[in-house]
């Protein structure tokens, strides 16, 4: 997934089995419209890899099928999962084998031709005796973070085993490939849902700053301090704490932050916060080069680590649809890729991870006006994704940007204190928030 918010938490997956290319493709877009997750499979091997990737909260299944039938499916599906439900659908069955397949564990049954309004029915009847989405932990993380390759499925195993503690958790992997959005659903998915999921960038603000952003600070502690500020360990009590790219925060405030988790309650976290941390480098080489404590190192434990996408390409059609589902619930149309246009982007590298599949996917939607996209349109967005690094003045204005929004969120908004701050008189400091035009009103109360 990407670093966005998580636009999918709490959505039910569906799993359709069906032989018949356009009656599977009529179904999944029915369900789709009726704003569930949908995942479809040709025949009944498929399906139970599918099952085996990623557990839905039910299938539908016709019953005439070539290799194996809908009964067949049914009994290899119980054998591995006997409460996941199953709706039966056939245009060939009478009812001897509709009792039938009611004895094997069917929970509905369907005549074709199907009905829209018959079809939603039934699968709303039947998900509503389900428990409440995210009441599965396993379910919870696996819809939150789509996926389909093995190494992911492994990885969210492993992430659940760590729902239910305190531990801090550390995410490694490269820049796009998901590391903030599976945090969000690792917070999602833990009994600390309902508190706050507090997030900073340790790379954003000066060593100063970070110190009285993270811990806080009290009145006349520091010049310009005219007032107490709780940090951010005060502000994310209860919840959940994510400090993103870890390995830039400086050696005297990992050493703080490692005596902090240390003075902690042995099964409250610091302040009752679960701490989670994001790193695109390599910890243990960036403890071998003195940049990062192996106290705090020790302390994050064995990190989750996020592959990136040009390792895991049986991902890619799930996370198209994905993105493709949330631009039809934005602009209410309906678009597919082409069968090439498909390859295609399973085929790319990929540099930018997910974060620039989405992207990708985005702009193709944007710039197809029929209802399919070619691989034209791919091979544009594609190219436009090809971009240099910022030049040296941009990285200046970039950071200077984040410099001066962080001085006044640190003041919360108070110009004489965030120019005394930054070493500058008002009217230097005015000109500079012009420049990059910065609202001091808008930091005030953040």
């Amino acid at each position: 997934m990407t670093d966005d918010d998580d636009i999918f938490e709490g959505k039910r997956l569906i799993l359709v089995v069906e032989d018949d290319p356009d009656h599977l493709i009529l179904v999944q877009r029915w369900l789709i419209t009726a704003g569930y997750l949908v995942d479809g499979a040709s025949q009944g091997r498929q399906a139970l890899a599918r099952i085996e990737q990623q557990r839905p909260d039910m299938v539908i299944t016709d019953w005439a099928m070539d290799e194996m039938d809908g009964l067949q499916l049914l009994e290899q599906i119980h054998l591995q999962d006997p409460l996941l439900p199953v709706l039966m659908v056939s245009g060939e069955a009478g009812i001897p084998e509709a009792l039938s397949a009611v004895e094997h564990g069917v929970v509905g049954f369907i005549e074709k031709p199907v009905r829209r309004e018959t079809l939603l029915r039934a699968v709303a009847d039947i998900l509503a005796h389900l428990s409440t989405p995210g009441g599965h932990a396993g379910s919870a993380l696996a819809r939150c973070f789509v996926h389909r390759s093995p190494a992911i499925t492994d990885l969210l195993r492993r992430a659940q085993q760590l729902l239910s503690g305190m531990a801090p958790v550390l995410i490694r992997g490269p820049d796009g490939s998901g590391r903030q959005h599976l945090a969000r659903c690792i917070h999602a998915a833990s009994e600390r849902h309902e508190q706050p999921f507090v997030t900073f960038n340790c790379g954003a603000l000066p060593q100063q700053l970070l110190e009285a952003e993270l811990f806080g600070y009290q009145r006349g502690d520091f010049t310009g301090a005219t007032d107490s500020h709780a940090g951010l360990l005060e502000r994310a009590r209860g919840g959940t704490l994510l400090l993103r790219s870890i390995e830039e925060l400086p050696l005297p405030l990992q050493a703080r932050l490692v005596q902090t988790l240390d003075d902690a309650a042995p099964d409250g976290g610091p302040q009752g916060i679960r701490l989670i941390a994001t790193c695109a480098a390599d910890p243990e080489k960036l403890v071998c080069e003195g940049l990062f404590k192996q106290e705090l190192l020790s302390r994050l434990g064995v990190p989750l680590t996020l592959a990136p996408l040009n390792q895991r390409h049986e991902d890619v059609p799930a996370l198209v649809e994905r993105f493709l589902q949330a631009q039809h619930e934005e602009r209410g149309q309906h678009k597919h890729f082409a069968t090439e246009a498909l390859k295609q982007l399973i085929l790319a590298d990929w540099p930018g991870n997910v974060s620039q599949l989405r992207r990708v996917v985005d702009h193709c939607f944007l710039m197809t006006p029929g209802d399919t996209i070619p691989a034209s349109v791919v091979n544009d967005a594609l190219a436009g994704q090809t971009q240099a690094p910022p030049t040296l003045d941009e990285a200046r204005l970039a950071f200077e940007r984040r410099y001066l929004a962080g001085i006044l969120r640190a003041t919360n908004g108070n110009v004489t204190n965030a120019a005394r701050l930054a070493g500058r008189n008002r009217t230097e400091f005015y000109k500079l928030l012009h420049r990059h035009e910065l609202d001091p009103a808008a930091f005030r109360g953040s």
